[in-house]
């Protein structure tokens, strides 16, 4: 009796299209239309799949083990011998300087440098040369004010203009890079 009240009203707005929608989910044992089917389930499910693939992929679960198994033996991605760069480093003796402060109080600078060569034989070339490097470094380096050695921007400048330094210094020899081991300035 409810259904039949349900229709006579439905009736009495209807429109073909609806009609079919409300037969078929009023009757009993009707079955869905397929646009519902793929509006409701094969939509959700086809979103849930690329959501999950992409979330896969973005957080490395699809990539392949290969590139992984290579850097094991030795060999990059495409099969070649990946050699690790040859690098040797030489510590430089311990530096301490007075730095020029403009009032009474005195200012020093200890500083341990380690450089970085191409390579083991690099170091035999520079053994003989380093009075000349440690000249240069404390030359430069009384020069300088405590204020000059202040932040970030002061530690790279020291280290970009002792590496110009060094590199005149030990012309035949290349070095690479200055690392800073330890700095104190007080």
């Amino acid at each position: 009796m409810a259904k039949a009240a349900v229709k006579a009203a439905i009736d009495e707005e209807s429109d073909p299209e609806t009609d079919e929608t409300v037969e078929a989910v009023t009757a009993p044992g009707s079955r869905m239309p397929g646009k519902k089917i793929i509006l409701y389930f094969v939509a959700p499910a086809l979103a849930l799949l690329i959501a999950a693939g992409a979330g896969a992929y973005f957080f490395g679960l699809l990539t392949s083990d290969e590139s992984e198994v290579t850097a094991e033996k030795g060999k990059d991605a495409h099969g070649q011998d990946a050699a690790m760069p040859e690098v040797a480093f030489f510590d430089l003796p311990e530096i301490l300087v007075n730095l020029n402060s403009s009032g009474k109080k005195e200012a020093y600078l200890k500083i341990r440098i380690s450089l970085e060569l191409d390579s083991k034989e690099a170091t035999a070339a520079l053994e003989p040369l380093i009075p000349r490097v440690i000249d240069n470094f404390q030359v430069f380096l009384r020069e300088m004010r405590p204020e000059d050695l202040s932040g970030s921007a002061g530690m790279i400048r020291l280290k970009e203009e002792l590496m110009h330094r060094v590199n005149l210094s030990l012309q035949p020899v290349v070095v690479k890079d200055v690392l800073f081991k330890e700095i104190l300035v007080q």
